[in-house]
């Protein structure tokens, strides 16, 4: 059996979804081919005993330009964290957050650190003004590189900048190209972060709701692309005049030949129920130095991830380790975090993503090419940034190539 349509998007992740939503609204009739139950890709929340767990370690930057270009993202009903940072190492904790509360912490940290403070300073202020298009343009290096260029010391590096930004990044010695860190830190500066009051989930669906009922199409699994368009493992074939891959980078590079698939950074995340919260504890980030561990108490962020009378409390790890009793390392370790006895929390669900974020090197350019071949495009987050604003620019830039490439041969073919 053969079916026709304008264009097959495969995967139905943000750039998939972005594209399939750029072309619609050109006018063109879409097919989304999603392998999975649900669409979303790497950014999916299930729900567990009535708490609604993101795969893995994620948060939303509600200041990435694509985010506060979407339609109705009002929708989403963004619960933010509190502004700052808490972080925890050998010296104890440093609370960087501007509450009254740790406001002695602050100026404490000020008259210690001073040259860290301005530094800091410095460059966020740098980084709050520039156009994106100047830091895209700023020296290839790596993140460890650029925060001592900047002037910050090895020791502020390791207590806060190290272990933030491996949760970030799941990257443990902050080799990810200097340019992202900064895009990433802009965002970060300029709005926070924030979960979506019913999960991470909740983005990919507001994008599929762009859409026209029965576009997307969940367990569908395309096993190759064709000449003509796209084969399924059913064996059904859907003729299109242009495809687009939108898997992940690995996947791409099966379906596509000329796709160089990605290396990976991978997170491991622990969820656990509680009773109630930890005593004295907020919607802060708490990141750990020793450990390289990031936590929150998630129903403190947003209440509708755990039911009436209960708590969430997630950890995430970048990398796991061969200690077959990781995870009672990390409980340890939460229990002086939190200051209070973790030993009776339950563990509810252990997301282990071995292809959580593409790895991007000083080198790795920023912005790759959509086009593959004739009628061939491919869009992901490992063609911008390891993002969720690389992801959904991707699926507008591979949108945006698909109709000028469209147009042009209904030109050539009417002259």
């Amino acid at each position: 059996m053969v079916e026709r349509t304008d264009v097959v998007v495969v995967g139905a992740g943000l750039a998939g979804l972005s594209a399939a939503w750029r072309l619609r609204q050109a006018g063109l009739d879409v097919v989304v081919c999603e392998s999975a139950d649900e669409v979303g890709g790497r950014v999916r929340t299930d729900v567990v005993d009535g708490f609604r767990l993101d795969r893995g370690f994620q948060v939303l930057l509600p200041s990435y330009p694509a985010v506060k270009a979407l339609p109705g993202l009002a929708s989403l009903r963004l619960q933010p964290f509190a502004r700052g940072v808490v972080a925890a190492g050998a010296d104890g904790r440093t609370e960087l957050v501007p509450r009254r509360s740790a406001l002695g912490d602050v100026a404490r940290f000020a008259v210690q650190h001073t040259r860290d403070v301005l530094s800091l300073a410095a460059f966020s202020a740098r980084d709050i003004a520039a156009p994106a298009k100047a830091i895209r343009s700023k020296p290839r290096r790596t993140t460890a590189a650029e925060l001592s260029e900047v002037g910050l010391s090895p020791g502020l590096v390791d207590s806060v900048f190290r272990p933030f930004l491996a949760g970030v990044f799941l990257d443990r010695d902050l080799g990810t190209s200097s340019r992202v860190f900064h895009l990433i830190w802009r965002s970060f500066l300029r709005g926070g972060g924030a979960l979506p009051a019913s999960g991470m989930g909740a983005l990919p669906h507001l994008l599929a709701s762009f859409l026209r009922p029965g576009t997307v199409r969940c367990n569908t699994h395309v096993s190759a692309v064709t000449e003509h368009g796209v084969r399924l493992r059913t064996r059904h074939a859907i003729h299109a005049r242009a495809v687009v891959v939108a898997t992940d980078g690995t996947a791409a590079a099966q379906l596509l030949p000329g796709v160089t698939a990605p290396e990976w950074h991978s997170v491991v995340t622990y969820y656990y129920r509680l009773p109630a919260p930890p005593p004295d504890t907020g919607s802060t980030l708490l990141v750990d130095g020793e450990l390289l561990l990031n936590t929150a108490v998630i129903s403190n962020v947003a209440p509708g991830h755990a039911p009436p009378g209960r708590a969430l409390v997630a950890a995430s790890i970048p990398e796991p380790s061969d200690d077959p009793d990781l995870e009672g390392v990390v409980r340890e370790r939460l229990s002086t975090l939190y200051g209070t006895d973790t030993s009776g929390w339950d563990l509810l669900r252990t997301y282990e993503i071995p292809q959580a974020l593409p790895v991007m090197g000083p080198q790795h350019p920023l912005r790759q090419p959509v086009r593959i071949a004739d009628g061939r495009y491919v869009c992901g987050d490992h063609r911008d940034t390891s993002s969720i604003q690389g992801a959904l620019v991707s699926g507008r830039r591979a949108a945006a190539a698909v109709i000028q490439d469209l147009a042009a041969r209904g030109q050539a073919a009417r002259g």
